[in-house]
C-alpha cells in the first residue's frame, strides 16, 4: 500500500485528514493532488493512498469489507507515527473514499473528530432508488459533505433527507453548477480553479472549528 504525506509550510500541532480516492482514479490524480496540497497549504495535515486494487492496477474496485480494511490500516498506520497521530483525526474522501470513510464512522470508530465526503455517491446515476444512506444516522461525529448541485450520483436536494436524522452535526456545502468532481461550466461565474479554492477553504475552516 502506498501512501503521500502533505504537510503544512509551518508545521505544527494540529488535524490530520486522510483522504481516500474514488472508484475511477488513484491518489495521483489531479483532483487528489490538487485537494490534498490545497488543504496542506491552509494547515491541514493530508495524507492519501491507493485502495488494493488500484496498488494492483485493476480497474474493478475491491468488495467493501477489503476497502474497509485498507482504510483502517492506514488510520493505524498514522496514529503509530508520533509526527501525524497526536492531533485530531478526521477522515474522508472523494465519491467511494468518502463513503467507505463513512462506514468506518457508522461503525464508530474511535477517536475520530469528523467526516469530510468530496461529492458523496448518493446512488448510481440514473439509479435514484439504489441509495447507499442508511448507515449515515448511525454517524456520532461532524459530518461535512461537498455536494455539486448537478452531481448525477446524488443532487443536495435528494441528499439532504438522508442527513436529516444527523442534526445539527451535518453540513451540507453545495458547490453551484458543479459535478460529481466539482466542475463547473466554462463559461460559469467563476474559474474552475476559484471552485476548489473555495471548498478548499470551506474544509479548511470547518476542520479549524472541530477544535
Amino acid at each position: 500500500m502506498t501512501a503521500l504525506v502533505y504537510s503544512p509550510p509551518e508545521p505544527r500541532p494540529g488535524a490530520t485528514l486522510i483522504l481516500a480516492h474514488g472508484a475511477g482514479a488513484p491518489q495521483s490524480s489531479a483532483f487528489m493532488v490538487d485537494f490534498a496540497r490545497g488543504l496542506a497549504s491552509r494547515g491541514c495535515q493530508a495524507v492519501t493512498f491507493n485502495f488494493p486494487y488500484t496498488e494492483q492496477g485493476r480497474r474493478l474496485p475491491d468488495r467493501a469489507p477489503t476497502l474497509e480494511a485498507c482504510f483502517r490500516d492506514v488510520i493505524a498506520a498514522i496514529r503509530a507515527r508520533a509526527d501525524l497521530g497526536t492531533g485530531p483525526l478526521v477522515i474522508g474522501g472523494k465519491s467511494m473514499g468518502g463513503r467507505i470513510a463513512s462506514h468506518l464512522a457508522a461503525q464508530g470508530l474511535a477517536d475520530l473528530a469528523g467526516l469530510v465526503a468530496l461529492g458523496y455517491p448518493l446512488h448510481p446515476p440514473g439509479r435514484p432508488e439504489q441509495l447507499r444512506a442508511l448507515h449515515l444516522a448511525r454517524i456520532r461525529q461532524p459530518v461535512l459533505i461537498v455536494q455539486g448541485s448537478r452531481d448525477a450520483f446524488g443532487t443536495p436536494e435528494e441528499l439532504r433527507p438522508a442527513l436529516v436524522p444527523l442534526g445539527a452535526t451535518a453540513t451540507l456545502q453545495v458547490v453551484e453548477g458543479g459535478d460529481h468532481s466539482f466542475k463547473v461550466p466554462k463559461r460559469g461565474p467563476i474559474t474552475q480553479e476559484e471552485v476548489f479554492a473555495r471548498v478548499q477553504d470551506e474544509i479548511a475552516g470547518w476542520i479549524r472549528r472541530l477544535g
